[in-house]
């Protein structure tokens, strides 16, 4: 989402959508997440089933997997548990109920270099398919993949709320878990035509409650292995349209990432707005290639 702000503004989502998008921050989703959202994946877990539709996705079935483990201690890590021991907290960008708490997202939260709202509701396709439905089934997949490999992982939120977290919220839980990497997962909505993803990155802030100066280096790195590990799951190329095609892109204004003390990234895994994306983005068995190039990348991140 990197206009977060200003890709909602152009947005016209078609009437089948049961909201109208309101300030605008990134990713998100409407009601038909809260009927697929857990919903088990064969692929992803090993469970079967689907849920309720997503209007306009071609499988939207979501894989729930365990809840995160809270052991205490740091496990060894084995040839088959490779990151025992490391914790990982993965932030679906957006919430499904978003939509119906538009006074409350909209309020405006201190992110350090300003105030911003404290959610947004996200994008969606053109048929209808939600960002925030899009990021909370990817999250779902990585959770169970990053589980395999003996992460402790936790979500941010798993629609079990009804709005939010506010981005400052969304920051501190990551810090309080002390995590090794946060991946916060999100779409675009940009202008048709521009294709493939990017990667947000901290730029160096030090205002307020906001210090990036020691994650900037650590979230760099992690970023640059989701971009590696990311195109060759998916075989998608980085955006064409931003980053001047390394995939990267530095902000200044996410409070997600202004307020992390733990090494975190924003990724945007296509535009939705863009048909070629969007048929990929709908498409159960890319989500799924898309959860292993993140999964893949923060791997090699935490393995050095």
């Amino acid at each position: 989402m990197p206009y977060h702000h200003r890709k909602f503004l152009a947005l016209t989502l078609p009437l089948a959508l049961p909201f109208a998008l309101t300030a605008c921050g990134g990713a998100s989703d409407a009601s038909p997440a809260e009927r697929s959202s857990r919903t088990a994946d064969a692929k992803a877990t090993g469970g079967s089933g689907a849920a309720g539709a997503v209007p306009g996705a071609k499988d939207s079935a979501t894989p729930g997997g365990p809840a995160p483990t809270r052991s205490a201690g740091r496990s060894t890590p084995t040839a088959d548990r490779p990151l025992a021991g490391r914790t990982v907290v993965v932030d679906p960008g957006h919430n499904p109920g978003n939509f119906r708490h538009s006074t409350e997202i909209n309020k405006k939260v201190d992110i350090g270099t300003k105030r911003k709202e404290c959610d947004t509701t996200g994008t969606s396709t053109n048929a209808g398919y939600t960002e925030a439905a899009f990021t909370l089934d990817v999250s779902h997949r990585l959770r169970a993949l990053l589980e395999k490999q003996g992460a402790k992982v936790a979500l941010v939120h798993d629609a079990d709320r009804p709005y939010g977290p506010c981005v400052d919220e969304r920051a501190r839980i990551g810090n309080d878990a002390k995590a090794d990497a946060v991946v916060s997962v999100h779409a675009d909505g940009s202008a048709a035509g521009n294709r493939g993803f990017h990667v947000i990155l901290p730029a160096r802030v030090k205002d307020g409650a906001a210090d990036t100066s020691a994650i900037m280096a650590p979230s760099r790195t992690l970023g640059e292995k989701l971009v590696t590990h990311f195109s060759r799951a998916t075989g998608n190329k980085p955006a064409n349209y931003i980053g001047s095609g390394t995939g990267l892109d530095v902000r200044d204004d996410l409070g997600g990432l202004n307020l992390s003390t733990v090494p975190k990234v924003f990724l945007e895994c296509g535009n939705m707005r863009d048909g070629k994306d969007a048929a990929l983005l709908t498409d159960a068995s890319w989500r799924q290639k898309a959860a292993q190039g993140i999964a893949d990348g923060i791997g090699a991140y935490l393995k050095g």
